[in-house]
């Protein structure tokens, strides 16, 4: 092999390396443009602003506890099954609460629960519920509650998300670190999964919905009301089940 020939195979074996280079360079950059991209995917949802919480109307209700209101010895348990994504839920909450607490709740005649169904529009739905509990702890059930209805914006849009919802926290004056201790740890993501579970249990299809439970010479009754019904259904229905009971 003389020394041109030599010359080319030696400049073929530059060339070669020059390209395994540049495509090394290129598969990094790439590789690194990739990581950066992903980055500001997961860093930019913590940065961009959040809109602005909005302050909830006040709600009458009596002798609240955890996730109820009224006398539990009331004659008639009012369980709701709800969804805080649910527009409907939202309507009941707005138009019918009000009127069924002060006419039934405050006067002993109903004892009022309300559970959500778990993740039944999506996880957006559970974390409500989630934070609704971790609020009940600091004795504000239903300010959460009232609150995340007033912020409701559609389903799984970020209206509750985990800074929106810590949003909310600070806005009902919570102690954050207790809050943001519940959540992040799971406290009651079982209990949110057997609301759920209770209202399959209860041949429950759709939000809002209600079962009266009740009592006839020792046998348990119950009523079912289906939807974001008027006061007037609810009062149908609740002197029907006290005239079954002869009161």
């Amino acid at each position: 092999m003389n020394n041109k020939e030599m010359s080319k195979r030696q400049a073929r074996k530059e060339q070669m390396k020059r390209k395994e280079k540049r495509s090394r360079l290129l598969a990094v950059g790439l590789i690194t443009l990739g990581a950066l991209f992903l980055a500001f995917l997961i860093i930019y949802p913590n940065l961009k602003p959040i809109e602005a919480v909005i302050p909830a109307p006040e709600v009458s209700r009596p002798n609240t506890e955890f996730n109820a209101a009224g006398d539990p010895e009331a004659p008639i348990t009012i369980t709701e099954y709800s969804d805080y994504q649910c527009p409907y839920c939202r309507l009941f909450y707005e138009n019918t609460e009000p009127s069924l607490m002060d006419q039934y709740v405050a006067d002993g005649t109903v004892y009022f629960v309300y559970k959500s169904v778990g993740g039944f529009i999506g996880p957006e739905s559970k974390a409500a519920a989630e934070a609704s509990y971790c609020a009940a702890d600091q004795g504000k059930f239903w300010e959460m509650h009232d609150i995340l209805f007033a912020n409701q914006t559609g389903e799984n849009v970020g209206a509750y998300s985990e800074r929106r919802l810590e949003a909310m926290a600070d806005e009902l004056d919570l102690d954050r670190s207790l809050f943001d201790d519940c959540m992040s740890s799971g406290k009651y993501d079982e209990l949110a999964d057997q609301d759920a579970a209770d209202a399959t249990a209860a041949g429950i299809q759709a939000t809002p919905s209600f079962i009266l439970t009740y009592e006839v010479n020792g046998e348990t009754k119950t009523r079912v009301i289906q939807g974001a019904q008027s006061i007037d259904v609810f009062a149908q229905e609740i002197e029907a089940a006290l005239a079954e009971m002869g009161q």
